[in-house]
């Protein structure tokens, strides 16, 4: 057994019938870290003590004839966002360099209580505003496939220890493709579940227990190797928790077993003014070719009569709004409430549209960047796709689309470019669905290839 590339499922289970201990799987993992983290910078904060601590804990429980949990000794990372109290979270920003928080945030603690052992922390973007990962408490991560390829952002950090072996999954954080843009680059999977179903409580450094002002579009997900492991640790942190009060008390559904020739699959290689990298929409083409010889209706995408630029733009302000709220003291000039009501009235034409989309369709196919993972560069360069610049800031629209109108989404790897580097596809579905959507992902995996590992790990 592998154990640094074994998912957290086998993991669990192998360490719940005392084939293996706790402490040796996190010994796999903390090896790994050593011998790979130096040149990716994918792992900060190791707690490496309390690491072990935790480990020794585990094994002595199962000793004891104690019922294990899902997680039960299984290592873990958090991209440094999430608050934990026996670990600094930074968000890559001066001012937090030091900060620990009181307590665990619900998603932490859910882990905790499954019987995760966390190890360490992620690299993120600074404050979790760029889609690469670099800031200047702990410096830039890079992409394991190609060291001088960025690995995402904002939980660039995240996708890059998964896909190195250095854990088994994470948590990322997703406002604007901020799970599935890294997972995409690092050829991992990444859920952006629908908006309100996973707690935000504690996702953000908050030493001042300030007002939450972030409320809308931001999501937090799992990132793992299968999407089974994705499901498992969605199904552990879902749901209400009595801090968050916009969540909504939706069951958490078993994930379903289906038969692809049940399935109805729409797909867009690209969206109406979009850029796109040829080879990315010709791997959608593939597979929306083998989902159908496979049985599946698949029906090229009629994409809701929306503006999408637009919507992009829509989005982008009302971020605006939300973080000109989190700023301590207020601007000179205030969004007034009516333009906010205005915002989220615009909004919902988006959320409707999408609503009647997902009535005829099981899920869409799409991709999730337009380009694979690109050089380090600086905040703003154009990017080439397919020799053409393009814009910088449209890296996360395919994404942002959908924590625009609040949808479920995941990417999951598909092939690889020429450059060898990974092809990640999108997966979206009706809201309230990430039971089915991973039920989708699970039925379409076999036709993807899965998760490969990148060479030298």
């Amino acid at each position: 057994m592998d154990f640094a590339f074994s998912s957290a499922i086998e993991l669990a289970a192998a360490i719940a019938a005392r084939k293996i201990s706790a402490v040796e799987v996190l010994d796999a993992h903390l090896a790994q870290i050593d011998s790979h983290n130096a040149a990716i910078n994918a792992v900060i904060s190791l707690d490496r003590e309390g690491a072990y601590e935790r480990a020794k804990k585990a094994d002595a429980a199962l000793a004891r004839g104690e019922a294990p949990g899902p997680l039960h000794g299984v290592p873990f990372t958090l991209k440094d966002t999430h608050e934990t109290s026996d670990m600094r979270t930074t968000v890559g920003f001066p001012p937090f360099a030091d900060y620990v928080a009181k307590e665990d945030s619900p998603v932490v603690a859910r882990l905790k209580a499954a019987g995760g052992v966390l190890m360490a922390r992620t690299n993120v973007a600074a404050m979790l505003s760029d889609w690469q990962s670099s800031n200047p408490l702990f410096g830039r991560t890079a992409n394991p496939w190609k060291l001088e390829r960025t690995a995402g952002g904002s939980s660039g950090g995240a996708a890059a220890a998964v896909a190195a072996g250095m854990t088994p999954f994470d948590i990322g954080t997703d406002m604007q493709g901020s799970i599935r843009l890294p997972a995409a680059f690092c050829g991992v999977h990444g859920l952006k579940p629908t908006e309100h179903r996973i707690s935000l409580a504690g996702a953000f450094p908050n030493p001042g227990n300030a007002a939450g002002s972030v409320r809308l579009m931001s999501c937090l997900g799992p990132l793992a190797r299968g999407v089974d492991d994705l499901a498992l640790i969605y199904r552990i942190v879902a749901g209400p928790d009595g801090r968050d009060t916009d969540l909504a008390p939706v069951p958490v559904e078993p994930i379903p077993a289906l038969d692809l020739k049940t399935l109805r699959i729409a797909f867009a290689p690209s969206f109406p003014g979009f850029p796109m990298a040829g080879e990315i929409s010709v791997a959608v083409e593939n597979l929306a070719r083998q989902l159908q010889s496979a049985g599946a209706i698949v029906e090229e995408a009629k994409l809701p009569s929306l503006d999408l630029h637009d919507d992009l733009k829509q989005g982008g302000a009302l971020i605006g709004m939300m973080m000109e709220a989190a700023q301590p003291e207020p601007p000179k000039q205030p969004s007034s409430v009516s333009r906010w009501f205005e915002a989220l009235a615009r909004r919902d034409k988006s959320i409707l549209a999408w609503d009647g989309f997902f009535d005829g369709y099981d899920a869409l196919l799409c991709p999730v960047a337009m380009t694979t993972a690109f050089a380090h560069c600086e905040p703003g360069t154009p990017i080439d796709v397919d020799g053409r610049e393009q814009s910088y800031w449209m890296l996360p629209a395919y994404g942002a689309i959908f924590n625009y109108s609040g949808h479920p989404a995941l990417s999951m790897p598909c092939g690889q470019d020429r450059d060898g580097l990974p092809i990640g596809l999108q997966l979206v579905g009706k809201r309230w669905s990430e039971s089915r959507l991973l039920g989708v992902a699970k039925a379409i995996e076999s036709l993807t290839g899965g998760f490969r590992r990148p060479p030298g790990y």
